[in-house]
């Protein structure tokens, strides 16, 4: 919107126009993406827009909320415009240097939920970004704590600002280090927890511009097949589970069997190895569980 005009703007009148300007620029779901950056702008709620559509906005907000609508024509994801996304009930902060929690992470959540058994328990959650796995787990069951490992220094601040939100962070160790190597102690944890990296670099290239140009490329290609970050925790899953210690961790909805594969050099370590599917009936995690044997 022109600054020109802003000196009588209404709440509809701006979102007619940013919904006119994203609708042009091909975002995903321009009225809805209005709607939340004007709330966010404005500090209202949505309800507020439908019942004062005509109120008039002051010309230092109009301004920010074209700003905001501006980054959000070039693609600029929602999550990262607002600072937050929602993930299981809770709000997470997010930016730039974490990936944006998708509501299929939440299947390795109910599942963990609904596997590990009653009383104390460890676990890590490689890769952590910006905690909401390691966060959620905690937050659901006090008798838990845990690992949330990381490369990124400004995705552990990111994912212990989190913990501080939701009181999780006396249960939570923030670790930088490469989860792809030997950090943790064998046979230490309950449950090994894990969204990596997975699409390969030709799939990179195919990927929408909200997530090719602004989520992190280091938390999305793992290398040239998309694999080589599964096969590392899968040997490692395999060294630090205790019996029927759990791995959890997601992938590609079409590597569910090249996944399963990768299983193949420890087959007599795990007692059930399964290929989930989320709620589209699409693979997308792996559940297995270790048996009494050592690596």
């Amino acid at each position: 919107m022109n600054p020109a005009s802003t000196s009588h703007a209404t709440l509809q009148g701006l979102l007619r126009h940013a919904r006119q300007r994203l609708e042009a620029a091909e975002v995903d779901a321009p009225r809805l993406s209005a709607e939340i950056i004007l709330c966010h702008a404005l500090s209202l709620r949505r309800i507020d827009i439908m019942l004062t559509p005509d109120r008039i906005v002051e010309e230092a907000d109009c301004i920010l909320f074209s700003e905001l609508v501006a980054r959000r024509a070039t693609g600029e994801p929602l999550a990262y415009i607002v600072g937050e996304k929602e993930f299981f009930g809770r709000d997470f902060a997010v930016n730039p240097s974490t990936l944006i929690p998708r509501p299929e992470t939440e299947h390795l959540i109910e599942t963990a939920l609904e596997s590990l058994r009653s009383g104390p328990a460890r676990f890590v959650d490689a890769g952590t970004g910006s905690g909401c796995i390691a966060v959620t787990l905690c937050a659901e069951r006090a008798d838990l704590s845990g690992l949330a490992l990381d490369m990124s220094a400004p995705a552990l601040a990111t994912a212990s600002h989190n913990a501080r939100r939701h009181g999780v962070a006396q249960r939570l160790a923030f670790v930088r280090g490469d989860f792809t190597t030997s950090l943790l102690r064998s046979g230490s944890l309950d449950l090994y927890a894990s969204n990596p990296p997975y699409i390969s670099k030709a799939e990179y290239t195919g990927l929408s511009r909200e997530v090719r140009d602004f989520e992190p490329r280091s938390a999305l290609v793992p290398g040239d097949t998309g694999l080589e970050h599964a096969t590392a925790i899968i040997a490692e899953a395999t060294r630090v589970l205790r019996p029927h210690g759990i791995l959890l961790m997601e992938f590609g909805c079409t590597q569910g069997a090249d996944m399963a594969s990768l299983f193949t050099p420890y087959s007599t370590l795990w007692e059930m190895v399964e290929v989930r599917r989320d709620l589209a009936g699409l693979d997308r995690f792996i559940f297995a569980r270790r048996n009494l044997l050592q690596p």
